[in-house]
């Protein structure tokens, strides 16, 4: 069939163009398309469907009317949340475990790599590599019992030797003040190996003549980490960083609500906690929907501006 033409030029219509080229790109490139279907089928289902519920959180929902049923009240929950005593200890809690955990957990993973890449001996590396990540594979519930073993004001590893060398026990878990280390150090030492095989990756693609040509200028070990190693990583890095900055409100729930009691609720509440207790155990669906949206929110703000930094500062960014 022939091309739809300009009356006034006699060539064809630009979108008519398009649509051609587009149409051949899709039949070259089917059996690539049939590939992805299934991840693509899954976001569909599992992650864009379900935002047709996002709207509760601009209603009062009654499970009786439904959604399309519920009376719209507009942004009421919203400020609901935002006026309320405790906003601002909530979101300081969520702000401050999440920024102390990217302080801690970005460069951590980075110095390990450069040490495992440091080693000469394949074997011991092989062994201490496989040690780092072996934690990652635990369980949250497991992760949290064993800082229990250690922390436990009762029998724990730290209790007994602490009374053991004349000292007093104390409730690390009762103080408010050490949540956020707990929090942060132990995620530490269970991601910490996990992470550090996406930077040794890296590494592993540096071509090996940059480090023969710093090492013939006289370069020592840490002038050829400094110059070769560390911008030859600096894509990954940033990659990774973006995406955990675009992350930064969603503290790990599991985690927090198994390692929270009445005592440490002052710093260990946080937005993704209080979601469940208000939408699960009290049954304010649209409160709690309303919460989640503003989560939401924030992190898409942080993940778009970031990559912007990124890209105008003229590294790797996602888009």
């Amino acid at each position: 069939m022939p091309l739809k033409t300009v009356p006034s030029t006699g060539k064809p219509h630009p979108w008519r163009i398009r649509k051609t080229a587009i149409r051949g790109q899709v039949r070259r490139n089917i059996a690539l398309y049939v590939i992805i279907s299934p991840a693509v089928l899954y976001f569909v289902i599992w992650h864009y469907l379900p935002m047709y519920g996002v709207q509760i959180a601009f209603k009062d929902f009654m499970p009786a009317l439904g959604i399309n049923g519920s009376p719209w009240v507009g942004f009421e929950h919203f400020e609901r949340f935002f006026n309320a005593y405790y906003f601002w200890n909530i979101l300081r809690n969520t702000l401050g475990i999440s920024v102390y955990g990217l302080l801690i957990g970005i460069p951590a993973p980075i110095i390990l790599a450069l040490m495992f890449n440091e080693l000469r001996s394949k074997g011991f590396r092989t062994i201490a590599q496989t040690i780092s990540y072996a934690p990652h594979f635990i369980s949250v519930v497991v992760a949290v019992g064993i800082l229990f073993f250690f922390i436990s004001p009762n029998q724990g590893v730290i209790h007994s030797l602490m009374t053991w060398f004349g000292g007093t026990g104390r409730d690390f878990l009762a103080d408010p003040g050490s949540f956020w280390h707990l929090f942060v150090w132990s995620g530490l030492w269970q991601s910490i190996g996990w992470s550090s095989l996406l930077y040794t990756a890296a590494m592993s693609g540096i071509p090996p003549d940059q480090y023969e040509a710093a090492y013939m200028d006289g370069a020592n070990k840490f002038q050829r980490i400094w110059h070769v190693t560390l911008p030859g990583i600096l894509p990954t890095i940033v990659i990774l960083s973006i995406l955990s900055i675009g992350g930064i409100m969603n503290v790990g729930f599991e985690k927090v609500l198994l390692m929270q009691s009445d005592l440490n609720l002052q710093t260990s509440e946080v937005i993704s906690t209080y979601m469940y207790k208000s939408g699960i155990l009290n049954a304010q669906y649209s409160f709690s929907a309303a919460v989640g949206l503003f989560n939401n929110i924030i992190n898409f703000i942080l993940l778009i501006s970031f990559n912007a930094i990124a890209k105008r500062a003229g590294q790797t960014s996602l888009w």
